[in-house]
């Protein structure tokens, strides 16, 4: 019965903590897609910036007054994009943004890690704990079967504290 037990615990703790794992290697996907996305950004605004100091350039250059006003407008409409990319509330795509959901999805990653390392070790505790309990089964040694049971408490331990305090034990 207590192997029952036990393999039944383990099943949760180990779909627990493939989820977490699953969940962790999303999150990290899409936070590297975000840093990516803002990182474009940042390029694309240097490259506006440096146009519109080129440009302006051009303009005190320039002779005729109507090539004066397209270059400088030019360079303003550089300039208003350039500034866009670092802060958009509107699209919600400026640096400014991407950066803030990029932390926020690295947050969440960090915390099905937290929680993916101890449902691993409950799993660990389990796992030994059955095979103590089936060494019990063969020796008749009845603190074999003890120790398993502390093994398998130890177990739902970690795997309490994998589901609601995941940052409260640092392990790894």
């Amino acid at each position: 019965l207590l192997i029952s037990v036990l393999a039944l615990f383990l099943a949760f703790s180990e779909t627990l903590g493939k989820n977490a794992q699953t969940t962790a290697l999303s999150d990290t996907v899409a936070a590297n897609n975000l840093w990516a996305f803002y990182q474009a950004k940042h390029i694309r605004g240097t490259i506006l910036r440096a146009g519109a100091e080129h440009m302006k350039i051009e303009v005190d250059r320039a002779t005729d007054p109507v090539v004066k006003i397209r270059l400088a407008k030019t360079a303003d409409d550089w300039i208003k994009t350039a500034t866009r990319y670092d802060d958009d509330p509107q699209s919600g795509e400026g640096r400014k943004q991407l950066m803030a959901k990029a932390q926020a999805v690295e947050r969440k990653r960090d915390l099905a890690l937290a929680r993916y390392h101890h449902y691993e070790v409950a799993s660990a505790a389990y796992q030994i704990g059955i095979v103590l309990a089936s060494a019990e089964v063969i020796t008749g040694m009845i603190a074999l079967a003890y120790f398993s049971g502390l093994l398998g408490v130890a177990g739902l331990a970690f795997t309490a504290i994998g589901l609601w305090a995941p940052h409260a034990v640092h392990l790894f």
